[in-house]
């Protein structure tokens, strides 16, 4: 069996989700941090049956509010984690919620650092109810340090100017207009969110640091020449927590072409406001530079752009000038898709 087969097996033992599911957003106000609980309902709206939150949380991704109680009602398998705030670990004020999740029968799924199956409260009340307790966060063992050795087939990486710029979801689209223009390509998930919508992959900043360009080598192994791998990005290059994993994923990767993600009002580096976001030019030139060292020949595809905080009647203008100050294709995915991006990548 390959490492990649095995690879497979061991996601699918950690990634098989129950639907429907409560996506539990805590008691979060800050909506940069509820990327996975609002990735899911954008990328699998058929699988939600509702969202919880605490008293004092603000965040409403656009679902029906339910208890534990409706939920049960309701038929709901899962209970998700929708929140990842900076540092992965689950406030121990979230605890009482869950164990009446987890009493109630319902599979508790967790993207986060703190695994459930460390925290007592949740084994004990698990062992009694039978519900499951879902560590997506887990890399698969045995993960070889990179070889940088050539692989054939072609990969995009999407990279960006910060963390929470749209990297997952560019790739989804991506993946979503190479396959509408015949082209064999495949979305790699690289975090919790896209595991749990895609079904497999590796979470790469759970991997240790000596680890992750081998992790991404064998998330995208070796495949047919005219294959692209579309692979989902962590961190950035400019941020100063994730940074490193950022790196790693870009040497194992040994992207053919990178998409450059951004969102167009951000100034600075979310939780960071001492660092400024960087230029376009200079997140590009970076990017390319760090890239070569497995990839020589790696160019830019397009620019993906989150714009869903301009007004709408100045987003058109934006995203063209910006193409014509790039000389590249601009696009907002998940309001024009990424058919422009994807027909530049044809072209490579």
């Amino acid at each position: 069996m390959s490492d990649w087969e095995l690879l497979e097996l061991t996601q699918q033992e950690t990634t098989q989700l129950d639907a429907p599911y409560l996506i539990f957003n805590g008691d979060i106000d800050d909506e940069s941090f509820s990327k996975t609980g609002r990735g899911i309902v954008d990328w699998c709206p058929d699988r939600v049956a509702g969202q919880m939150r605490l008293p004092g949380g603000t965040l409403d991704i656009g679902v029906p509010y339910l208890s534990v109680a409706e939920a049960v009602e309701k038929g709901v398998r899962s209970f998700v984690i929708g929140i990842t705030p900076i540092g992965g670990q689950m406030p121990v004020h979230w605890y009482p919620v869950v164990v009446e999740a987890i009493e109630a029968g319902i599979d508790i799924v967790s993207g986060l650092h703190s695994r459930l199956t460390d925290i007592p409260e949740f084994v004990e009340a698990a062992s009694r109810s039978g519900a499951r307790l879902i560590d997506i966060r887990v890399p698969p063992r045995g993960i070889p340090v990179g070889s940088g050795e050539k692989r054939s087939g072609k990969r995009v990486l999407m990279v960006g100017t910060d963390c929470a710029v749209g990297k997952k979801y560019s790739a989804l689209a991506l993946t979503r207009a190479l396959t509408g223009l015949g082209i064999n390509a495949t979305f790699r998930a690289t975090g919790q969110t896209g595991i749990m919508i895609a079904g497999n992959g590796i979470a790469v900043d759970a991997v240790v640091a000596d680890f992750i360009s081998g992790a991404a080598e064998l998330l995208s192994p070796a495949n047919d020449d005219d294959h692209w791998d579309v692979i989902e990005g962590q961190g950035s290059l400019f941020n100063p927590g994730y940074a490193a994993v950022s790196l790693g994923l870009m040497h194992g990767s040994q992207p053919d072409a990178l998409v450059i993600c951004h969102e167009a009002t951000l100034t600075q580096i979310l939780g960071w406001p001492e660092y400024s976001i960087p230029s376009l030019d200079e997140c590009m030139e970076t990017n390319l530079r760090m890239a070569r060292l497995t990839n020589p020949d790696v160019r830019i595809a397009g620019l993906s752009i989150n714009t869903s905080k301009l007004a709408e009647n100045k987003r058109g203008q934006y995203l063209d000038d910006l193409s014509k100050e790039m000389g590249l294709p601009c696009s907002d995915p998940m309001i024009d898709g990424a058919l422009a991006i994807a027909e530049s990548i044809r072209d490579i």
